[in-house]
């Protein structure tokens, strides 16, 4: 049983709790100091160069000025006029995005370029319906930043059409692009590329002419899967769910070549949201292999597949699934034995999980002696 409050400050040790006070302090003072350092950072003064356009669209928790100066009023001589989100917000188009997509038209360094795309992204999101007047010809502006040789070009070019995803009018002229994405994220090693690529790919749905560059793409995609990079793994693997349920890509899937570690994915000790989306991901495979369609046919795969690590005679997924009943965050307890059911399932509609020989019950050791 847990402990109360008071029960738990009784047995507290007294000497502990001063030095963990007056290393508290040592750490507060330190932040109140880089929160006044911040705070006493002035910004540049404005010009008309891209890099000032592009600051002028702020996010939504920041300051269009220092805190220590207030925000003047509209001046009838071009001044300052506040936020874009305020004059929007009293129905006033501020022009700020037009304005940033206007200047991406014209030659700018890498770095401008990043910024403007940066700022375009939060004034999307901030100014819906500057947004929403935008058109075709500006989501293929912003797409073309995709072939620029700089990463970080590409990646804010990705997070933009992210942005203008969320619209639906743009969707299908974002899925023009989906290609390219597909070929950046299977191309270039790049974390954070990784995730802007899979977030948009994950936000749009996926054409069936793209079905053959998936396959093309599954090796890498798997890869991402199984690096150490929480963010990529869990886009990577809500994308792979997705693809697990068309019926032309499940074996493509399943026959996809994986570490020998794989099952490490679904071992306790990993992120709650990474084992939440693996294990959605371990049922959907599952839920696709008892399906008839897939049934009707007698599959084969290699034996560093993906299948086999899961499915195969020499699995251990059912005692990670067993030690993952038990885990903390009740989410993946409930996913757990969703998978264990779905296993169980597919004994009785005869899957076999590999060869032609009869399966055994994927529980036996979880069962009385």
């Amino acid at each position: 049983m847990g402990m109360t409050i008071p029960q738990y400050l009784g047995q507290m040790d007294i000497r502990k709790c001063v030095v963990g006070l007056a290393t508290g302090a040592g750490f507060i003072y330190l932040l109140y100091k880089a929160i006044k350092a911040g705070i006493k950072c002035q910004p540049p003064l404005c010009t008309a160069s891209p890099i000032c356009i592009a600051r002028e669209c702020t996010g939504p928790r920041e300051r269009a000025l220092p805190q220590e100066a207030p925000a003047p009023e509209a001046s009838s001589v071009g001044g300052p006029k506040g936020l874009a989100v305020e004059r929007e917000r009293h129905g006033r188009d501020s022009g700020e995005l037009r304005r940033l997509l206007n200047s991406l038209e014209y030659k700018q360094d890498e770095y401008a370029k990043s910024m403007i795309l940066h700022s375009i992204t939060r004034c999307v999101y901030l100014l819906e319906a500057e947004a929403s007047s935008c058109t075709a010809d500006d989501i293929s502006l912003v797409g073309s930043m995709l072939d620029d040789k700089d990463n970080s070009v590409k990646i804010q070019a990705l997070n933009t059409l992210k942005a203008f995803s969320g619209i639906r009018k743009f969707r299908l002229k974002i899925q023009e692009h989906t290609i390219k994405v597909l070929e950046l994220i299977s191309t270039i090693w790049d974390s954070e590329l990784h995730v802007a690529g899979l977030r948009l790919l994950n936000s749009l749905p996926l054409p069936d002419y793209v079905h053959p560059q998936l396959r093309r793409v599954m090796p890498a995609l798997m890869e991402i899967l199984q690096s150490n990079y929480i963010l990529a793994q869990v886009q990577a693997i809500r994308l792979l769910s997705y693809l697990a349920q068309k019926n032309d890509l499940l074996y493509d899937i399943l026959n996809c070549q994986v570490h020998s570690n794989f099952l490490n994915l679904f071992q306790s000790t990993q992120p709650g949201s990474l084992l939440f989306e693996v294990l959605v991901f371990a049922e959907r495979l599952s839920e696709g292999r008892n399906s008839p369609h897939y049934r009707a046919v007698k599959w084969h795969y290699n034996e560093q597949s993906l299948h086999e690590a899961l499915f195969g005679d020499e699995s251990r997924l059912a005692d990670r699934l067993l030690a993952l009943v038990i885990h903390p965050e009740e989410e993946v307890q409930i996913q757990a034995c969703k998978v264990i059911v779905s296993l169980q399932c597919s004994q009785d509609v005869g899957v076999r999980p590999s060869s032609c020989r009869p399966s055994h019950s994927y529980f036996n050791n979880g069962e009385k002696n």
